[in-house]
Parts: C-alpha cells; structure tokens; sequence
C-alpha cells in the first residue's frame, strides 16, 4: 500500500507543484503569472479526460506494469517541465503530466480490494487518499521551499526523480496484478446509467466545485477582510492541511460503516465552515472555520471512493475512472467558477458560493440514490 501511496502523493505534487513557483516561472518563460497558472488548468482538464480513456485503452495489461509506466511518464514529464525553454514545451509537459494523473488515479482508487483482505478494505482505501492531503500539506510547501532555495527548475527534477523512485519501488513491490477484464469506453460511460453511481458523482462534482471555488480565494478574504498578513495566513493553510489528513483518515473508517450518512455530515460541515469564515474572518474564527473546513474536505474523496466501490463492485477500475475524472474536471471548473464570482461580487461572496453548493450537495445526497452497503 505504501508504494500506491506514493504514486499518488507524487501525481497530486505534480500537479500542485506551480502553485507556488509561479512567478519565477513566468519571469523564465516570459508569460504573465496569469499564463503560467493555466498550466494547472491545463493538468486537471487533461486528467479529467484522461482518467475515462485509460481502463479501455489499457485493455488486459498488467495493472503493475502499467502503474510503473504511468509513473514513469510522470517522472519524464516533469523532468521535461524543468528543461521547458519556453511556454509551449512546458504546456506539453504539464499535458503529459495530465496524462500520468488520470491513469495513475484511476488505476490506484480501486487497487486497495485487491491487496487487502477485505474486512481492511475501508482502511487501506483512506491510506491511498492519505496521499492527496499530504500531498497538500507537505508536497507544494516543500516544492516552494525547494525553488526559493536552488530555483524552481530544480524542485520539477526532484519531482521528477521521486516519480521515477516510486516507479522502480512499484515494479519491485507490487505482485502480478492481471486486468480482471477488459472493457472498451461504452462500457465505462454506461455506468453514468446507474443511478447510485450518478448520485454520487454528482455529489462529488458538487462538494468539489464548491469547495475549490471557495479555497482558491480563501488567501484574499484572509487578506481583504480578515487584515491578516502572509505568515499568519500561511500557518493558517497549515493547520487547515494537517487537518485535512485527520479527516481522510476519520472518515475513511466512517464511510465503511455508512458513506452516505458521512458524506452528508462532511458536505453539513463544510457548508458550516465557509459560512463561519465569513461571518468570523478574525483569528480565532477563521481558525476553527479552517480546521472544521479541513477536517471536512480531507474526507470527500475517501468517502466518495468507498461509495463508488460499493455502487459498481464488478467494475471497480471503470467507476474509479470516472470519479477520477468528474474529481479532476470539478477542480478546473471550482477555480473558474470561484474567479467569477470574486471578480463580479468579492472576496467574500466566494464562501456564499460553496456554502451554497455544499448546500446543493446535501439535497442531491437526499433525493438520490445510494449503494445498499454505502447506504446505511
């Protein structure tokens, strides 16, 4: 399970690792911040069309060989990123990088059934999520500090060269993992048809959407209506992360028992949260309002993950895929929607928005249906 882990921890870095690196990116390849940060638009889309391709492309290959491939394409995509002599190059490793994150996604999610027993299932499932939230607690952070320290070219080589590391680690860890069947793309999209599995990727758009479109901005209403400087609001995002691998792990053991009930409690509470941060942006409420929002959020894609293996248990690849897909294209478009909403009413009309759609997921959760195991 530590390998798949890793795997994902370095994919989420990946994709993550320009968030901090972006002005002397675009100084480098001569674009504007602006430009420089579509290229995380550029990696979600792409890994959001990516992730519902890559089960049928693969056909009955190997999961562990094709894991180790995706890994190893992830490695010279982000080597490739640290070379880019310009902006075209680094979008065409950005767009690999895409690639690599779909399929490594898909593949991952549904991979703890096959090498736990499964009454430890529910567990090793939180432990693969486990590499989204540390991914964003430790991953970007150290990526930042790597670039203000030898220049943002070498934090991709780093990346790069731990995605080659858990490449060889992959190959060597992993037994045989044969496809259990192939199936072609009709046979993926037709479990858009199952309303269980519908319920709960809506939900997940949802819950994504809102929460993204709320947290990109958080920095300014931290900023603009909080008068909060940047060190304070960094150890603020700090504990929000911390709090959000808690949560993975919390929920993990909850949506076992019932991913219903826990996604309805972790879409309650962040519609709580962004609703306190905005009715409290000062210290001590922004505080708490982060650490309830982090405990939250960090539980959505376990939970949402168990609630997909439990709607589609013979096609476990095939759902995971496009929940990794509806996951990525629900980021890009909670980012999009977010900026709209902060350049038409403000910084804090943004927490209204995922309150809102939090909201929404709720009422999804209750009108639609639900796995008989995920259910309860």
């Amino acid at each position: 399970m530590v390998v798949v882990t890793a795997g994902i921890f370095t994919v989420v870095t990946s994709e993550m690792l320009p968030v901090g690196l972006l002005t002397p990116m675009a100084a480098a390849l001569g674009v504007s911040e602006g430009t420089a940060g579509q290229t995380l638009t550029t990696t979600g889309l792409v890994a959001a069309v990516a992730a519902p391709l890559v089960v049928p492309a693969l056909g009955r290959l190997d999961r562990r060989r094709a894991l180790v491939a995706l890994m190893a394409l992830l490695a010279a995509a982000n080597l490739l990123a640290a070379w880019s002599p310009g902006f075209a190059v680094m979008t065409l490793a950005r767009v690999l990088v895409g690639v690599a994150m779909g399929g490594v996604w898909s593949l991952a999610a549904g991979l703890a059934v096959r090498l736990v027993p499964a009454a430890a299932a529910g567990r090793a499932t939180a432990t693969i999520f486990s590499g989204i939230a540390v991914a964003s607690v430790l991953g970007v952070p150290a990526g930042t500090f790597l670039g203000e320290l030898a220049g943002w070219r070498a934090a991709f080589v780093v990346v790069g060269v731990l995605a080659a590391v858990v490449a060889i680690a992959t190959a060597a860890a992993l037994p045989a993992l044969p496809a259990e069947r192939a199936v072609p793309l009709r046979g993926v999209l037709a479990l858009l048809g199952d309303p269980r599995v519908a319920t709960g990727l809506l939900v997940v758009a949802l819950l994504v959407v809102g929460h993204f479109g709320a947290y990109t901005y958080v920095r300014p209403v931290l900023e603009q209506v909080g008068g909060m400087g940047a060190p304070l609001i960094g150890t603020l995002l700090l504990v929000y992360g911390v709090a959000g691998v808690l949560g993975n792990f919390v929920a993990g053991a909850a949506a076992a028992r019932s991913a219903r009930r826990t996604l309805a409690g972790l879409a309650g509470l962040l519609a709580a949260a962004v609703v306190l941060l905005a009715l409290a942006p000062s210290v001590p409420g922004a505080a708490v309002a982060l650490v309830v929002w982090g405990l939250a959020y960090g539980g959505v894609s376990v939970t949402a993950q168990n609630w997909m293996m439990a709607a589609a248990p013979q096609a476990r690849e095939s759902v995971s895929s496009l929940f990794a897909g509806v996951f990525n294209a629900a980021i890009a478009l909670g980012a999009l929607g977010g900026g709209l909403v902060v350049d038409g009413f403000g910084p804090p009309a943004v927490l209204v928005w995922g309150a809102v759609l939090a909201l929404a997921a709720l009422a999804a959760l209750a009108a639609g249906r639900a796995p008989a195991r995920a259910g309860g």
